[in-house]
């Protein structure tokens, strides 16, 4: 079994963009990486950053669902402290039925205080430990809501319910029975978090609830750490970790040659919003001392070019599947690549035939962790 292909749309739209071209580039994005192949699209939800505006995730999975045949979808993450439970049960619960079950839901805290502010969340409100605890009872009410048993709650920080319901003895009765909201064939989808930085608490959680983890890479300590965690905790919980479900978020870029891509990357929409909004934002959180570590150099001197050259996975095929070959091999692997999307809105083709050279060409020569020390000769 290979390496499976995802895409994570963020969605990296440069300031000036129309709502309803973020719109279009997100379903534009969902039909072509479904064509070529892959096998899952995650959709941020941020709603105060002007390069990562999309408040409504799940508009996007809407329209693609009818223009998509295998591609599962996932908001990535709803932010639980910003939406009222039921709310929320209720959405995602109807959205994982009109997907007919491709549909996995990343849940999440929230990483921008500006965020949280415009929800009323201010002050010491904002620490880690409380915004944890808000997505623990969030998470607790929506799958009571789900399971459709009465119950009324009143909580730390919501209150929610759902009414005993009388038995339909008349076909009159049958008209008035309440919708089900419940996930597709009534399953609770999988839950899938993100951890960011070195010592990321999503990671516990994940492993305490056998959740799917997701990486956002910031160099092979983190990396490490954050399987570390979420391993030790999975198996406290009793269960059995499998790195085939971690998913691990990178900036790729594949092209027919090496110089094609370097070029691409450098001179395009890519290099054009590390420039400008991620090399600032990266600093900001630490990322790039992860990343100067690795290499050996001041952070301060981690410029684009860097990032290209020994962050970022660009190249031709059999370059990019020699570094993520490396990188397995340092970091022990993981199963599913979900490559960063950014905005070629204007000219969408380099950005497609990459995706379709990524899936193609380069997922099915990367194993999975178990596979990567079979004996030579023998059948992968």
């Amino acid at each position: 079994m290979a390496m499976e292909t995802g895409l994570i749309f963020h969605p990296y739209m440069r300031p000036g963009r129309t709502a309803r071209q973020t719109f279009e580039w997100g379903v534009q994005s969902s039909v072509a990486a479904d064509k070529a192949g892959f096998t899952s699209m995650m959709i941020s939800e941020h709603a105060s950053q002007i390069w990562e505006n999309i408040p409504n995730p799940e508009l996007i999975m809407a329209a693609a669902a009818l223009q998509t045949k295998n591609i599962h979808f996932a908001p990535m993450a709803h932010i639980l402290p910003h939406q009222h439970p039921t709310k929320l049960a209720m959405m995602v619960g109807w959205l994982s039925q009109i997907l007919e079950g491709r549909y996995f839901m990343g849940i999440g805290a929230g990483a921008y205080p500006l965020a949280s502010y415009m929800h009323g969340i201010r002050g010491d409100d904002q620490k880690t430990e409380n915004l944890n605890r808000m997505v623990r009872e969030s998470l607790d009410i929506m799958e009571k809501i789900w399971k459709r048993e009465p119950f009324f709650y009143e909580g730390e920080f919501w209150s929610a319910g759902f009414p005993e319901e009388e038995p339909a003895e008349t076909e009159e009765d049958e008209q008035h029975k309440l919708a089900n909201y419940s996930p597709w064939n009534g399953a609770f989808p999988e839950f899938a978090v993100t951890g960011f930085s070195y010592n990321s608490p999503s990671m516990k959680l994940a492993g305490e609830r056998n959740f799917k983890p997701v990486s956002i890479y910031s160099g092979l300590d983190a990396l490490k750490k954050h399987w570390e965690v979420y391993s030790e905790a999975n198996i406290k919980a009793g269960y059995t970790p499998n790195r085939a479900r971690h998913a691990v978020s990178q900036t790729v870029f594949v092209a027919d040659t090496d110089a094609e891509a370097k070029k691409e990357v450098m001179e395009g929409p890519i290099g054009y919003c590390f420039d400008r909004y991620l090399i600032p934002i990266w600093r900001r959180f630490g990322m790039m001392d992860g990343f100067a570590k690795d290499a050996g150099i001041d952070p301060l001197k981690a410029d684009l070019e860097f990032l290209v050259d020994n962050v970022f996975v660009v190249g031709s095929p059999d370059t990019v599947v020699e570094k993520l070959n490396a990188l397995f091999e340092k970091c022990g692997g993981w199963g599913t690549l979900q490559i960063e999307s950014h905005d070629y809105y204007d000219d969408p083709a380099p950005w497609f035939h990459s995706l379709e050279l990524a899936a193609k060409e380069v997922a099915p020569r990367i194993k999975l962790p178990d596979q990567q020390r079979a004996p030579e000769g023998a059948d992968a």
